[in-house]
């Protein structure tokens, strides 16, 4: 059927892509991230634990701080919800609350999962997202693909926000395949390319002495960035 071939053609693609998330475009107020994953499970266990976010969500990316709280409707108008549970104090009775962070378009079980909304503090601007989790049998079980398209007005710079929400999408990916088995190994943290060029700025500032603090801070800072030091002040 056509409306999933989207989702199918997502799939092939990323199966022949390096096991990395990746920011694969990006404009004016617009990204797209990508990223893939193999797993032992068949789909349809792959399914079932792709909807039970509780037991794989990342409790750091949570409002309540406990992922546990984190719960999925399979169905057209679904919600990809939170509860926030209620605190008692001295004199008064605590009342749950709850985030809906995403509203389910597209369930297909076994195939595909698509959702729109804004993840995170991308919730605060007016701007659009569309999920979408492709799911393939492979010889090695089950091919996962994450794809996460965002748009619109946002205060903050496109190739920053866009870094940052890539390493947590990679990061959610990489829970849920943790618990199904992984058979592909995530890249490693080292990247042949930034060692070299760590050693020709290491034999420069030896070279000239007084090397600038702020060409070694770029040397020595993380590949990725966290959402929040992308939108610093922005609450």
């Amino acid at each position: 059927m056509k409306k999933f071939a989207f989702g199918a053609s997502l799939a092939a693609a990323a199966f022949a892509m390096p096991v990395q998330a990746e920011v694969v475009s990006q404009g004016n107020g617009a990204f797209v991230t990508r990223d893939s994953a193999v797993v032992e499970a068949d789909v349809r266990t792959a399914w079932l634990k792709l909807i039970a976010p509780g037991e794989w969500w990342d409790s750091a990316h949570t409002w309540s701080g406990e992922s546990e709280n984190m719960m999925l409707t399979p169905q057209g108008g679904g919600c990809f919800c939170e509860r926030i549970p209620g605190e008692d104090g001295d004199k008064r009775i605590g009342l749950d609350g709850s985030v809906q962070h995403m509203v389910v378009l597209n369930a297909a079980p076994d195939r595909v999962l698509r959702m729109r909304g804004g993840l995170g503090p991308l919730q605060s601007e007016p701007v659009d997202g569309v999920l979408t989790i492709a799911l393939s049998e492979t010889d090695e079980g089950t091919l996962i693909v994450f794809e996460y398209v965002v748009g619109g007005f946002m205060r903050f710079e496109t190739p920053v926000i866009a870094k940052a929400v890539d390493g947590v999408m990679t990061q959610q990916l990489d829970n849920l395949a943790e618990t199904l088995g992984r058979v592909d190994a995530p890249a490693p943290d080292e990247d042949p390319a930034e060692d070299e060029a760590s050693e020709e700025s290491d034999a420069g500032d030896a070279s000239d002495g007084d090397a600038s603090d702020g060409e070694t801070a770029v040397e020595e800072a993380p590949e990725r960035i966290s959402v929040d030091e992308a939108f610093g002040e922005i609450e």
